[in-house]
């Protein structure tokens, strides 16, 4: 980064914005003076502006600095379930578009997908070509964030693949790689209901689960990128084999896939469907319910023994948590927390629809083009 300042600048107003100069100040550490002089060059390259004045305590209003949300737009591609999911994001992570596209495990298959849904995004919402700044991709799997290459995905078959590489190849536009858990964290953080927390953890539910989590304000990946990785968590020694050559994960027993497996011989199909026997009193859709949200709420006590989070996001991908399962997550995180503990960390249950790793994936593009902004 050729001026460390104006990135610092940014990155506070993408963090905590919109703020006063003074604000920025304290935030940033630099003068006044300089801060005048960057924020003065940086509305006109158009990244920030004027928003909105608040009064202050003397009384007098307060210009406040924001990111322009026209300066650039992103999209995000999920791969992390069927279908493929993109989205079009302007700078302050709305959604100005959204698509499907047909799920593949070709790397070439799907990098053609992104660039051939470029242009239906851009012209659905009105935005020229040259404002597209950034793709994101989000997929589940270990992944190299400094190379932006897949590690290795279970899911997709994946070994040691440059996923971003192949991507901006196809497409012309710098794209970007991160695991599905925390392109859904860095969402919440930038634009999402974790932006007031600097110390927090997303559990996001839907056919596998995944969890992330932000450290003092950054995001913690662990020495190979894999911190987070609670889907493989042993929560039942000996228990049934998983995909990933280990037995007794939580992916074999918590998310949606493994309940409506263990309900198979129910006659039911859907979660919601689980749910309703359980309220009728069916024994065994109750034992299911009571087993998968106890081995999740296990395994979320434990992140909050080991990081102490201010906050815990468990996102409920389509809606799949019903009361009961809710119930007894939430009792079993209570259960297995230290009280004092348990007493400091707000927990929140979060509908959301499977875009949200699309909007996650978009806002890593974002994130990445600030770190990179201002360079030369």
């Amino acid at each position: 980064m050729a001026n460390p300042s104006k990135r610092s600048l940014l990155e506070a107003v993408a963090d905590h914005g919109p703020l006063s100069r003074s604000e920025l100040a304290l935030r940033t550490g630099l003068s006044k003076a300089a801060i005048t002089g960057l924020s003065r060059e940086l509305i006109r390259d158009g990244a920030l502006e004027e928003s909105e004045t608040t009064p202050s305590r003397q009384g007098r209003p307060s210009i406040l600095l924001r990111l322009n949300p026209t300066h650039g737009y992103f999209i995000g591609a999920s791969i992390v379930e069927e279908p493929v999911t993109l989205v079009l994001t302007d700078f302050h992570g709305a959604v100005l578009g959204q698509c499907t596209a047909p799920w593949s495990n070709d790397p070439q298959a799907i990098a053609g997908t992104i660039r051939d849904s470029i242009p239906h995004l851009l012209d659905g919402a009105g935005i020229p070509a040259d404002r597209l700044r950034g793709i994101g991709v989000a997929l589940s799997g270990l992944v190299n964030h400094d190379q932006d290459r897949c590690l290795h995905s279970a899911n997709l078959g994946w070994i040691d693949l440059p996923v971003a590489a192949v991507v901006e190849q196809a497409t012309g536009v710098p794209a970007f790689l991160e695991n599905d858990a925390n392109a859904v964290a860095t969402g919440e953080r930038l634009y999402g209901l974790a932006r007031d927390y600097r110390t927090f953890a997303t559990v996001t539910f839907g056919d596998s689960i995944g969890c992330a989590h932000y450290v003092d304000g950054a995001l913690y990946r662990g020495h190979g990128g894999g911190a987070g990785e609670i889907a493989h968590c042993t929560i039942e020694p000996g228990g049934l084999p998983c995909r990933c050559g280990k037995r007794g994960c939580l992916d074999t027993v918590a998310p949606r896939q493994a309940i409506l497996a263990q309900a198979r011989g129910l006659g039911v199909s859907t979660m919601a469907e689980v749910e309703a026997l359980a309220a009728q009193g069916h024994a065994d859709a109750i034992a299911i319910l009571h087993r998968a949200g106890a081995a999740l709420g296990l395994a979320i006590a434990h992140v909050i023994q080991v990081n102490d989070p201010e906050f815990v996001l468990i996102v409920d991908v389509e809606g799949a948590m019903g009361p009961l399962f809710r119930t007894v997550t939430r009792q079993a995180i209570e259960a297995n927390v230290l009280p004092r503990l348990a007493a400091s960390t707000t927990i929140r249950f979060h509908h959301a629809t499977r875009a949200l790793w699309a909007r996650g994936a978009a806002s890593i593009a974002a994130h990445r083009f600030l770190t990179r902004a201002e360079e030369g």
